[in-house]
């Protein structure tokens, strides 16, 4: 259970969430208006959060767990038809909760939903203070101002200093920035699947996905939410771009090859079982996710840089001063390894683990026992501790 000493809102009064719909297990924290990096200002931000465990009398033993792009702040328990508010159970139950490596009856936990998202966190989806939908007129954030909402809402809850903070993917992206842009309020930090920067490829990716969602004749420029439907082929392509690049090439062999769907035939305009796969997982979330925040999202991920007006990436990682863990999916074809590689390098005393998966970028979901091994030996200290990253090719992957 919470500590209900906290300043906790169980219901919203207007933002990102729909007043009436089902609340599930998420609070909302009103924290005023935030001025963006590019000179633009939010009026009212609220945020979205879920929190389990209690916050001890010291407030020491704070974590912070921050979701990729279409995931949100239910990172454990139920979710199903039984739960109203909250479709699906946590999205990473078996690393977090009762007795997990991140163990909610010792630590107080907090999952946010991201600024930009729709979940209950203000988004283009959200009333603007004319009382109608951002939409368009949603600024352009960056993670630095997904972070500072984060930081708000630290100082909402009293805690000056987060005893971890882990994020995965664009998460990562987060988790760094946190580490890099507030050292003296992360202890620890663990960036998983994740990089110091977008890359060129990756921004590519992103591209496609928002030209996807742009070219649906629904978008309106942003402006559909009045409209009686939205940009739902958009947003289902989109998501079948990205899910591409989630799993690795040797999985979608092993798994689909050239099998045909059920009975269907390609010579006569039938799909190949890969195609029905992708299908079902853009059909899925154009069910469930806003266009409007899918493209801000995507836009944030292309401003993802550490090393902007720091330097440099090498200069920006010299601030961190967290004990760090950076882990990659070995498989992995959107962050490359290579690129977690780069953060532990710069980051003193980071260590630099692998995660072996035939799963692709998804294997930070899929491979529980090994992220669980992983987290046990960083938080628990099983490893020593050193003043230079570990090697590479010191320690076992498989």
């Amino acid at each position: 259970m919470t500590d209900r000493s906290l300043p906790f809102s169980s219901a919203p009064t207007s933002g990102g969430w729909h007043e009436g719909d089902p609340v599930a297990f998420r609070h909302f924290a009103d924290l005023g208006p935030l001025r963006l990096e590019n000179g633009a200002t939010l009026p009212a931000v609220r945020l979205a959060f879920e929190a389990w465990g209690k916050l001890n009398r010291e407030r020491s033993n704070a974590v912070l767990v921050l979701h990729a792009l279409t995931g949100d702040a239910h990172v454990t328990g139920v979710g199903g038809p039984g739960v109203p508010g909250q479709p699906t159970p946590g999205w990473w139950s078996e690393i977090v909760g009762p007795g997990k490596i991140v163990d909610t009856d010792h630590s107080f936990v907090v999952a946010a939903n991201v600024l930009g998202g729709c979940q209950g966190s203000l988004g283009p989806s959200s009333l603007a203070p004319d009382g109608k939908a951002w939409g368009s007129r949603f600024p352009v954030i960056s993670t630095r101002d997904q972070v500072a909402a984060e930081v708000r809402l630290a100082d909402y809850l009293g805690i000056s200093s987060w005893s971890l903070v882990i994020g995965a993917s664009m998460g990562g992206h987060r988790a760094i920035e946190w580490a890099v842009g507030y050292p003296r309020r992360v202890e620890r930090v663990a960036v998983v699947a994740s990089g110091a920067q977008t890359t060129a490829e990756q921004a590519a990716w992103n591209h496609a996905q928002i030209r996807a969602i742009e070219l649906d004749p629904a978008w309106h420029g942003g402006d559909y939410h009045d409209q009686p439907t939205g940009p739902t082929t958009g947003l289902a392509l989109a998501r079948e771009i990205a899910h591409t690049t989630y799993r690795s090439p040797k999985e979608l062999s092993e798994r689909f090859g050239r099998l045909p769907q059920h009975n269907e035939d390609v010579l006569t305009g039938g799909r190949l079982a890969i195609e029905s796969y992708l299908d079902h997982h853009g059909d899925k979330l154009a069910r469930r996710f806003d266009a409007g925040s899918y493209a801000a999202l995507c836009h944030a991920m292309l401003t993802h840089d550490i090393g902007r007006d720091r330097g440099g990436v090498r200069e920006a990682l010299k601030r961190v001063t967290a004990r760090a863990l950076v882990v990659a999916v070995d498989s992995d074809r959107l962050f490359f390894p290579d690129q977690a590689w780069e953060v532990a390098e710069g980051v003193r005393g980071a260590f630099y683990r692998e995660i072996h998966s035939d799963h692709g970028h998804d294997g930070f979901l899929i491979e529980h026992d090994q992220m669980t091994r992983l987290l046990d030996e960083f938080l628990n200290e099983r490893i020593p501790a050193r003043d230079s990253v570990l090697a590479r090719d010191s320690f076992p992957t498989r």
